[in-house]
């Protein structure tokens, strides 16, 4: 013996949560696969603010760090890198010039729009080799949950968590 207490087996989850995990794995890798349409253009964070401002739309940039549930600060820097970029823009509010508003370009929307139909083509890569039956339960399954995961995630505008 070494002089360590025996530490007990690690036991796997229940079938259901192994299940999930396995979906969450998987989706995680399919989200991430579509990311490399981004080559290098931007970060996950600042791909994540574009993604969330391209749902929003024109938004003072206090809105938009509270759907990213991030500090003003941390947000006006990512605002500021793609800004230089030609990925956003900043404005101001007409009624008071002190409300800084972001919102994203044509460039920018370009850059989402191909992640996203990346996205799009992995999912239907995968759905389509399901017969109908199974991709409409899939269908119906994955609204059930989504919606049940409010309870557990903050709800975005894009859904539980814009990546």
């Amino acid at each position: 013996m070494n002089g360590f207490p025996a530490v007990a087996p690690r036991t796997g989850p229940r079938p259901d949560v192994a299940a999930f995990e396995q979906l969450a794995r998987a989706l995680v890798g399919i989200t991430l696969k579509s990311l490399s349409a981004l080559d290098g253009a931007v970060s996950v964070p600042q791909f994540r603010l574009l993604l969330t401002l391209d749902g929003l739309g024109r938004v003072p940039s206090s809105t938009l760090a509270e759907a990213l549930g991030m500090g003003a600060s941390s947000v006006t820097r990512l605002v500021d890198r793609l800004q230089a970029a030609g990925l956003v823009e900043r404005g101001s509010v007409e009624h008071s010039r002190s409300i800084v508003t972001v919102e994203v370009t044509g460039r920018g929307r370009d850059l989402v729009t191909a992640v996203l139909d990346r996205r799009h083509a992995l999912l239907e890569d995968v759905l389509d080799r399901m017969d109908p039956q199974e991709r409409e339960q899939a269908r119906q399954m994955a609204t059930v949950f989504v919606g049940l995961a409010g309870d557990a995630v903050a709800l975005g505008v894009n859904g539980p968590v814009p990546l």
